[in-house]
């Protein structure tokens, strides 16, 4: 990454070239009179703020004329937030760097500014397609895209099994954008959020005067769908009386509106889906067999997310991608916030990671989330040090793929990741829980960390970590 740092104070300019270089940037350091000069624009810029905020002002617009709108520029300030700086400065930045400068906070605001950047791009918008696609690299899910290539382009009845939350209209849609069928209607009905004396109705169209309040004929669900598909959602809440009707439909592919006894051709592929166990629910009395065994000619169940925890990263980013595409806003999470939330059970599946991404879109717009940013329940098992969280990792073997020695390990982000920054902030984590659980006696920590006392010193130097003042053993 190319970065221009603009500062009048040749200390902080060496500051800034000596943390960038260590992260591994290209750095380019000057002042408000060079910058102008220079041949290869930068990806990212730091400007400094000056006592003269009226020509730090004209600075930053000359800066956005020369460079585009979308050039990320971090913004150094004594000033403690965005929020806290004049509206018009704080329209043209992308977040700011309080000073004095500390290498955390570097980090964080050089993350935030690649998001902002990433966001302002107009080519390579990411298509449709990736919005159809079920995100994934576990067994679970590697099958259910197996199943859905082998029944897509056929004419049988699919049931989707699964509990809420889950995907499983997803996958009602793959199968029909999939099939032979998808420049026709998909068509989806919730069989539970239709009260059962309007079901029929729903479903099948009705004549003028069939019922009171019928004050003209309408078409069905069924004729809407024609040529196409019909999701029958939760199926499982259909009423009996509904069921045999839809039983007919299935078995003779022909239908009547309410009120009429004209035969209408039914030339729908049916999809259905429900959270319950239909098998024991046919014990209770709850649903019929015989429609089941017409429905389920062909199961496909979709697990829970708590089942494939390794998918949560790329199901992250494929949310984040999809909101960025809708132009919503964005966000990036820290690996930390990321394992924070592979240790949370998901009791509401991938409906409540989509709802927990967009919230934290709406806290944290084009920000980056760490673990002390989530939501209390989300948190996981961290280790609040100095008021700094750092992960404190209890994952089972469940949660991560294992290799054929017996290893767990962990997955690669899809988009990737700028590993030396990654190793940084997890040294510089560690090496602050160390001296916490210390108490700040640097010989202690060094102990738990299996290193030479000079060595830890030296690396406090480099983080600009501090013992505390009543610490001794240095």
């Amino acid at each position: 990454m190319h970065v221009l740092v603009i500062d009048e104070n040749e200390q902080q300019r060496n500051k800034y070239q000596l943390l960038l270089d260590f992260i591994d940037y290209d750095t380019v350091v000057t002042d408000f009179q060079q910058w102008q000069i220079l041949t290869e624009p930068p990806q990212f810029v730091i400007l400094s703020d000056s006592s003269d905020k009226a020509k730090t002002l004209k600075e930053l617009k000359d800066l956005k004329q020369a460079l585009g709108e979308s050039m990320p520029v971090l913004f150094a300030t004594p000033k403690f937030s965005k929020s806290d700086l004049p509206g018009e400065l704080a329209c043209l930045i992308a977040t700011t760097i309080q000073t004095p400068l500390k290498h955390r906070q570097l980090v964080h605001a050089l993350h935030i500014a690649e998001v902002y950047r990433e966001s302002k791009r107009t080519d390579g918008a990411p298509s449709l397609m990736l919005f159809r696609s079920l995100v994934g690299n576990s067994r679970a899910i590697i099958e259910v895209r197996k199943l859905i290539e082998q029944v897509a382009d056929t004419e049988a009845n699919v049931l989707i099994l699964g509990e809420s939350g889950t995907g499983k209209e997803v996958v009602a849609r793959n199968l029909h954008y999939y099939s032979s069928r998808k420049d026709k209607p998909f068509v989806p009905v919730n069989c539970g959020a239709i009260p059962g004396e309007l079901l029929e109705s729903e479903l099948f169209g009705h004549e003028k005067g069939a019922f009171t309040g019928a004050i003209s004929s309408r078409q069905g669900r069924f004729e809407l769908a024609d040529g196409g598909t019909l999701f029958l959602d939760e199926i499982g809440d259909m009423p009996l009386a509904m069921q045999v009707k839809l039983l007919r439909v299935i078995q003779e592919r022909v239908f009547e509106r309410v009120g009429s006894n004209k035969s209408v051709k039914a030339n729908v592929r049916i999809i259905a889906a429900t959270h319950r166990d239909l098998e024991e629910y046919i014990k209770q009395g709850g649903f019929r067999e015989d429609l089941y065994y017409r429905l389920n000619v062909f199961p496909i169940e979709m697990p829970p997310l708590q089942d494939r925890i390794e998918d949560i990263p790329l199901l992250i980013n494929e949310l984040i991608t999809r909101m960025e595409h809708e132009q919503r806003g964005s966000v990036r999470l820290t690996p930390a916030a990321i394992m924070a939330l592979c240790q949370y059970p998901w009791p509401g599946n991938v409906r409540e990671l989509s709802n927990l991404v967009e919230r934290l879109v709406i806290i944290f717009p084009y920000g980056v989330v760490d673990v002390r940013d989530l939501p209390e329940k989300f948190r996981g098992h961290f280790v609040p040090v100095d008021g700094e969280p750092v992960m404190a990792i209890h994952l089972s073997e469940d949660h991560h793929p294992v290799t054929p020695s017996g290893q767990t390990r962990e997955h690669l982000p899809v988009e990737g990741l700028d590993l030396k920054e990654h190793l940084t902030s997890l040294e510089y984590s560690l090496i602050k829980q160390a001296l916490d659980e210390a108490n700040g006696v640097v010989a202690h920590a060094a102990k738990r960390l299996q290193m030479r006392r000079t060595t830890l010193v030296e690396k406090m130097r480099k983080y600009g970590l501090h013992r505390q003042e009543h610490a001794t053993g240095i």
